[in-house]
């Protein structure tokens, strides 16, 4: 049998379960940085999020929240702006549900910002739009099978 050569296995590589449900100062934003709401994951440590000022950036999600930190379509962060590139930016924080409720408080959001939905487009509640896969039967066509 071959010798193990590694220092463990894959838990190892995972890390420890470190609870972030601690109450963490809130963080604001600076000079050169913004808020923004991700818009959707593009894959490969990259996200397009629409920034607060109306600009769609296509944001890098830095080496030390990579697989540490999961950021989802709908959440709100805190981009880093390049001075060389207005359309790309870098995820520096990912702020959790109740810090985003406090920026809104704050007057740091905007009012029309919506925090707990997802950006993308479900199901309307209008009568008249259906999904695709949305039929809709009468009691008559049943009584007929």
């Amino acid at each position: 049998m071959p010798k193990n050569k590694g220092k463990g296995g894959k838990n190892r590589k995972r890390g420890k379960n470190e609870a972030d449900d601690d109450k963490r100062e809130l963080v604001f934003k600076e000079d050169g940085q913004e808020y923004a709401q991700v818009l959707r994951m593009l894959g490969n440590g990259r996200c397009e999020a629409m920034c607060i000022d109306g600009i769609k950036r296509l944001c890098h999600i830095r080496g030390k929240m990579h697989k540490k930190v999961w950021i989802a379509a709908g959440d709100i962060i805190l981009v880093g702006l390049r001075d060389f590139q207005n359309d790309k930016a870098d995820v520096i924080l990912k702020y959790m549900a109740d810090e985003a409720r406090l920026l809104k408080a704050y007057g740091e959001l905007p009012d029309t910002t919506r925090l707990n939905e997802t950006v993308g487009g479900g199901l309307e509640d209008d009568e008249d739009q259906f999904g695709d896969d949305y039929v809709e039967f009468e009691d008559e066509d049943i009584d007929k099978i």
